[in-house]
């Protein structure tokens, strides 16, 4: 994950320095620069300990949701543009379904876990084109790839089923016995790329994937061990923290029903943070620049 998120970054700071030296600037005048309003239809998944094998790679396209945004994108350069996108989605997952051919199926089968997660995220990007663009936006290219990466801050709440068929949230629960409950508001990095679709004068659409870098490992409500009982105080966090595990013999010998003995591992230790990912399709109209004629004295 990490090699992957390096590299990612990298090139689109490279493409950055590359696509915006002096000469740039002083050939694509304000004139040419102008700005668009896109409205997206977004599929969302995450990676993380209720995925079907601990790897970056892995996802359940059944736990795929859809999700919303809305973005204003201003164009500064032939090959730069920044982008504001305000957006909202729902990643979900359960050990019931994800628990595939991996070594840990039997643990996490048994672990039984399930969450559900709205993240409502505001993002900051910088895109780098590809292909540039010296014209004004009549004469952009029809086809355009693009590489992007910046900073958000998202909302999420993670909630879990309940024996009853009700969606309870987790983070208040403390369900690993924490001091302290994760916070609701978190950071991460945005990078990816696309590819742009002129339609006609003022339409573009677009083709996007982009990953997540967080620095939570609880979008999941999972991340470490399993509590003691005594830290786990009401009903709730009772049964999410430890009752909603099943009985197990054998290897799982710990697994008994609401005796799960604190301290064990309930997280996946090599999976630090956990990740999401949006794939969407935007609709961007282009609004149409101010022409300014000279003023004559």
């Amino acid at each position: 994950m990490k090699n992957i998120f390096t590299y990612s970054t990298a090139v689109v700071l490279g493409l950055a320095l590359v696509a915006t030296p002096e000469a740039d600037a002083q050939q694509f005048s304000k004139r040419k620069q102008y700005n668009s309003i896109g409205f997206s239809l977004n599929a969302m998944n995450y990676f993380g300990d209720l995925t079907p094998v601990t790897s970056f790679t892995s996802l359940r396209l059944g736990a795929t949701r859809v999700g919303a945004g809305i973005s204003i994108t201003r164009r500064f350069y032939p090959r730069v543009s920044g982008r504001l996108g305000l957006s909202y989605g729902r990643i979900s997952g359960d050990d019931s379904f994800a628990s595939d051919q991996d070594p840990d199926a039997r643990f996490r089968n048994n672990r039984n876990m399930n969450f559900r997660n709205d993240i409502l995220e505001a993002s900051a990007v910088a895109i780098v084109d590809l292909i540039e663009n010296r014209n004004n936006y009549l004469k952009r290219p029809d086809f355009v790839p693009y590489v992007f990466a910046g900073v958000a801050g998202f909302y999420h709440n993670p909630q879990g089923l309940d024996k009853n068929g009700n969606y309870v949230d987790l983070q208040p629960l403390k369900t690993e016995g924490q001091a302290t409950a994760y916070g609701k508001t978190q950071f991460s990095i945005p990078f990816g790329g696309g590819i742009r679709y002129r339609i006609n004068r003022n339409f573009d659409a677009s083709l996007e994937i982009g990953w997540r870098k967080t620095f939570t490992d609880y979008l999941d409500d999972t991340g470490g061990k399993y509590a003691q009982l005594s830290s786990l105080t009401t009903p709730a966090a009772l049964y999410f923290g430890n009752g909603i595990t099943k009985s197990q013999a054998g290897d799982y010998s710990n697994f008994t029903g609401q005796n799960v003995v604190g301290g064990t591992p309930r997280g996946d230790s090599g999976n630090k943070t956990d990740w999401y990912i949006v794939t969407g399709v935007t609709l961007n109209y282009i609004l149409t620049p101010r022409i300014k004629n000279p003023k004559f004295r």
